[in-house]
């Protein structure tokens, strides 16, 4: 929380390259922008930056009419459009009988920062792309920061053990802009460095471009596949299993054919007859896009560094997803489903670039909401197995009543 002196400094002192200011509340690109090259933060000041809304670039102020609805639309604005997602406060403040809307984004521990696919930086009053130069800095500063598993360096990868056509002909043009795949000056090492997908200084693969763009994953990652397994009974009983089946291969490979194997095999519609009338309503036993987003969210959240795969267990009356790591982060059993932290922010990132994802943390609820509309029970979580993490899906009672 701000001073009111600090926040006299911020406006005054029209030099810093860790303040914007603008009196545009609708001007959703520079925002984006601004926000963006204050996580990238290439000046490597290690302090916060300051979008300030409501004060013109002198200082003076403007006299906003600040809403809660506009406070809350700048709060999700990160969500998904700027990834990595950098870690941001939103707040409101009066000072001199004028509102201010202040946007605090603290440094990225990985970066670079993309909006728009374009990696904004800033330095004094120069706001621009980064050129190659600039990403190569912002790349050995998220190399000396990596902390996830999944931005480390595989050492027993080289490059060409990834699927690099692959990445350059259905990757690249979801991630990078097409000016800057056009301009071409950066080398596949380079590029893909700049994705969290390659670490330069040991020139080596990272973990999360084996486990999406491999030519074998499972070589380096054994228990980096899904196990579905359906049984004809309420309980686990060997003797009732009826399917099993194993979706292996790189991730991008289990997420289609899991997907496809959730629509086609797993989620299952009937017509029932309305009471007293001739009109039919569907009934399924699951609603897919529910089904979807906690498997998504297994595949997403999982500790890789485990051997155990996802296990999916289909019941005549549930279904069960585990997969290993439990709760992460800044997220306890007390502010879960509310809180989010990322295991595996470059998986994350991928999964939302290919649109396996949408928006990061509204899931749950808005699963829970397809849950309850198909009239199948709240998702119930064991948050209690430390090393685990499981979710139970209850089937729609009417399909059972059928």
């Amino acid at each position: 929380m701000l001073s009111n002196n600090q926040l006299r400094t911020l406006l005054n002192n029209i030099e810093d390259d860790n303040v914007e200011r603008t009196i545009s509340m609708t001007n959703m690109d520079k925002f984006g922008e601004a926000i963006c090259a204050f996580a990238n933060d290439l000046p490597n000041h290690r302090q916060p930056g300051y979008l300030i809304i409501g004060a013109n670039d002198d200082g003076s102020l403007a006299n906003l009419n600040i809403t809660d609805q506009f406070l809350q639309t700048l709060s999700d604005f990160t969500n998904g459009r700027i990834l990595p997602i950098p870690v941001i406060s939103v707040s409101r403040y009066e000072l001199n009988g004028s509102a201010l809307a202040i946007v605090e984004v603290l440094p990225a521990a990985q970066p670079p920062v993309r909006y728009k696919s374009k990696v904004h930086v800033r330095i004094g009053p120069r706001k621009s792309v980064a050129n190659e130069a600039e990403e190569r800095i912002l790349v050995a500063k998220r190399t000396s920061n990596a902390r996830t598993f999944d931005a480390l360096p595989c050492l027993e990868a080289a490059l060409n053990d990834l699927n690099t056509s692959l990445i350059q002909l259905s990757y690249f043009p979801l991630t990078i802009d097409r000016e800057t795949l056009e301009a071409n000056h950066r080398d596949l090492k380079q590029q893909l460095a700049s994705l969290r997908l390659y670490d330069l200084q040991n020139d080596k693969p990272s973990n999360a471009a084996i486990l999406f763009f491999a030519l074998n994953t499972q070589y380096f990652f054994s228990g980096s596949y899904i196990q579905y397994i359906k049984i004809d009974s309420l309980e686990r009983n060997l003797d009732k299993v009826v399917t099993e089946q194993t979706f292996r291969g790189s991730l991008l490979d289990e997420l289609n054919e899991i997907e496809s194997y959730v629509r086609h095999n797993i989620v299952k519609s009937r017509p029932v007859r309305v009471e007293n009338t001739f009109q039919d309503r569907n009934v399924s036993n699951y609603p897919y896009n529910a089904l979807r987003e906690f498997i998504m969210n297994a595949i997403m959240h999982r500790d890789y560094e485990s051997n155990a795969p996802i296990y999916i267990y289909e019941y005549i009356d549930r279904i069960e997803i585990s997969n290993s790591g439990g709760l992460y982060g800044d997220v306890r059993p007390e502010n879960f489903p509310n809180a989010s932290d990322y295991r595996n922010p470059v998986i994350a990132e991928i999964m939302k670039n290919k649109g396996y994802v949408n928006r990061f943390n509204f899931g749950i609820q808005d699963a829970q909401r397809k849950l309850a509309e198909n009239n199948n029970p709240p998702a119930e979580f064991d948050l209690s197995l430390i090393t685990r993490f499981l979710v139970t899906l209850k089937i729609n009672p009417e399909w059972l009543n059928e």
